[in-house]
């Protein structure tokens, strides 16, 4: 392992043991959701299925269900300790770039990875590589112009940061795979008005004023803007 990738797992392995081992947020159950529900849509639980970039595995748990799962993630420590908890999924650590991980998967899953890798279009091919002929791939990624109405801090050493757009997702994604389905969930913004409009706590409020739907009404219009 070269010393990129050294840098890069020592990095994930402490991102993941202090964010993902220890609570799964709004946005990840958000994600989470949409992959179930496009899962039980097709109404298999024969499914040979791999998830690319599964960190703590909060998400494998859910995907038992549909069929055999495989799960692979840079940070081996946190690999470890995920595959005691979850003996019932293969999981594989390491660079997935240079992993053998088999093929002929009926569906692949990569959620927020994309925008974390070295080269985009090689991690994206070798994804449609890993799937039989009529695979699906179910990826979520950053949405760029969403993440540059926040203040974010600068990547940390030995984190990649590449996010998109959508037509630089359909682009990379035109190579390889026939996109059925492209957008956005759960806005969040940390400055200006939308700020506020988003705030947990302004949501909580909605509902318990009887007005839940309004916010849901004004979060699913930004959702589609």
């Amino acid at each position: 392992m070269n010393d990129t990738i050294d840098i890069q797992q020592t990095f994930w392995n402490s991102w993941n043991a202090s964010t993902r081992e220890k609570d799964v947020g709004e946005v990840s159950i958000d994600q989470r959701d949409v992959i179930i529900s496009w899962l039980e849509g097709l109404g298999r639980t024969d499914l040979k299925i791999i998830e690319v970039g599964c960190g703590a595995g909060w998400l494998c748990e859910h995907l038992t269900r549909f069929g055999q799962v495989t799960a692979t993630d840079l940070s081996h420590e946190v690999i470890a300790r995920t595959a005691k908890r979850l003996p019932e999924v293969r999981f594989i650590p390491g660079d997935f770039m240079t992993l053998d991980v088999g093929g002929d998967y009926d569906v692949a899953i990569s959620l927020e990875v994309l925008a974390h890798v070295a080269d985009q279009q090689a991690f994206l091919a070798k994804i449609a590589d890993l799937l039989k002929p009529g695979g699906r791939l179910m990826l979520g990624t950053q949405n760029a112009p969403a993440l540059r109405m926040n203040d974010i801090p600068p990547p940390a050493q030995g984190q990649l940061r590449r996010w998109t757009d959508r037509h630089e997702l359909a682009q990379l994604l035109g190579n390889r795979f026939d996109v059925s389905e492209m957008f956005s969930i759960t806005p969040h913004f940390n400055r200006g008005l939308l700020r506020y409009v988003n705030a947990p706590r302004v949501r909580r409020l909605a509902e318990a004023l009887g007005l839940g739907w309004l916010h849901r009404s004004i979060r699913h219009t930004q959702e589609r803007m």
